[in-house]
């Protein structure tokens, strides 16, 4: 056995197996609740989860991360169900499958390095602050009970810890309060009151829908949508586990992984999913550091369905909710509040734009976007500051341009430069600067038109070689123009 398979599978098993428990516990809500929203049958959600947990824990790329059934694909979905059906949904994820294989290999997972800081902490913040907003309704405005249970999960979670490890403090919470609600019969929500869990194995089938291309364009907008979404949410939360672990994982191999579980999932009447930051919050948290942790929350969610269900319908909601209140408080970056005021104004900007966006749009990938979007437009518009220094010597006219040259900092450049000189050899310099694309070649192309009209000669030196080679292959320039 090669050490890699040791460390990805077999470091600390009775830690990965105790908070892959914790974690199946924390799943049965959740994929009750997406499936609600999502208008199908709280198995389509459990199934799912039960499914891309087990399958993503052999195929992708970041060891102790769960991936299950989430809000974000299942907001996405409303429409097709509520039009087309489940079968439609099926065959939607299926081919969302298909389409994160193809991005995969693609090696999508290189785009990371494109979001900067500013919308990672958005991120990670409007993931706390969703997390708590979807816990208010199980904790507000019902009774002194749910109160007591979620003040006493509170409790257990951050006091035990100092004193005793051994066993994850929020599997003893809910070991503990279960029974003590089972026991007492506290006037409390559970989990059976969110939908019925039946008690049976998921069978495999092909969704039923005609193999039609009508049938196809029906689905391919919703299946994009949520491959996308799903890879967003998906890598985001795998570099979020990178830095709380210390380790580094595939992106791309994740990318793989997502899209063959949920190609698989639609097979077995599951809807589709992604990384889930909370549960893989709470599964470090416990102790996780291998695949087993996954492959342990997906299989016992089945054996919780299947042999405890009973069991399962009893757990008091406030408990669960009190967990999730702790994951929501250790998510969000708290030192985003000193960030806000030591940070340049434009990451300031958008890393409060991306936690907007994402709460009022219930989108994580819209979010990123938009932060990714206003994050280029900032730099751009930070390194389109050219400087043009001109003086004239004798019959030489001498240009200096310093900065990046490119569609956006054109028009800086020609306005900076003077272009009434008549009967002169203008020299521009580029020493200090950077030919970046087409646009800044054509500029260049008409600062020596306008100078050879009033009768000047024209000279462009020193040029970098990345910029003399894109000014001899698109420009209109001949070699004298080429110092």
């Amino acid at each position: 056995m090669s050490e890699q398979l040791k460390k990805e599978w077999f470091q600390d098993p009775g830690k990965n197996i105790l908070a892959g428990i914790v974690v199946a516990l924390a799943l049965i809500p959740e994929a009750i609740a997406f499936s609600i929203i999502a208008g199908v049958d709280p198995m389509v959600g459990l199934y799912a989860s039960f499914i891309i947990a087990v399958v993503i824990s052999f195929v992708g790329g970041r060891p102790a991360m769960i991936s299950a059934a989430t809000g974000a694909v299942a907001l996405l979905v409303v429409p097709l169900v509520e039009d087309h059906g489940v079968e439609y949904l099926l065959a939607a994820t299926i081919l969302m499958g298909v389409i994160q294989i193809i991005l995969g290999i693609l090696k999508i997972g290189r785009l990371m390095k494109f979001i900067p800081r500013a919308v990672m902490i958005g991120f990670v913040n409007a993931l706390g602050i969703m997390i708590f907003m979807a816990q208010i309704e199980h904790i507000f405005g019902i009774n002194i009970s749910t109160y007591i249970y979620v003040i006493v999960t509170l409790v257990i979670l951050y006091v035990l810890p100092r004193f005793f490890t051994l066993i994850p403090a929020p599997l003893i919470a809910l070991v503990v309060l279960t029974a003590v609600y089972m026991y007492t019969g506290h006037d409390v929500k559970t989990v059976g009151d969110l939908g019925e869990i039946k008690r049976q194995l998921p069978q495999f089938f092909i969704p039923n829908v005609p193999f039609t291309m009508e049938t196809l364009m029906i689905i391919l907008p919703y299946s994009i949508s949520m491959a996308i979404v799903g890879l967003v949410e998906s890598l985001l939360t795998a570099k979020i586990v990178d830095d709380a672990t210390d380790t580094s994982s595939s992106k791309n191999k994740e990318s793989r992984g997502q899209g063959i579980a949920n190609f698989i999932t639609g097979f077995f009447g599951g809807m589709g999913g992604c990384a889930m930051i909370g549960q893989s919050v709470i599964n470090v948290r416990s102790g996780a550091n291998s695949r087993l942790s996954s492959l342990v929350a997906g299989m016992f969610l089945m054996f919780l369905i299947i042999v405890l269900g009973d069991l399962v319908v009893q757990i008091p909601m406030p408990i669960l909710a009190g967990i999730m209140v702790m994951v929501s408080i250790g998510t969000f970056d708290w030192g985003s509040f000193k960030y806000l005021q030591k940070a340049p104004r434009t990451d300031a900007f958008v890393m409060l734009i991306t936690v907007l966006i994402v709460l009022f749009t219930h989108n994580l990938a819209i979010g990123v976007i938009v932060g990714v979007v206003f994050s280029a437009l900032f730099f751009a518009t930070k390194i389109a500051n050219v400087d043009v220094e001109q003086h004239t010597d004798e019959n030489i006219h001498h240009v200096s341009v310093n900065g990046q040259i490119f569609f956006v900092s054109i028009d800086a450049l020609m306005t900076k430069l003077d272009f009434n000189v008549y009967n002169k050899t203008v020299e521009i310099d580029f020493g200090n600067a950077h030919i970046w694309d087409d646009s800044a070649v054509d500029a260049i192309n008409t600062i020596v038109s306008k100078y050879e009209e009033k009768s000047n000669q024209v000279i462009v030196k020193n040029l970098n070689k990345d910029s003399h080679k894109i000014v001899k292959e698109l420009s209109e320039l001949n070699d004298e123009h080429l110092a």
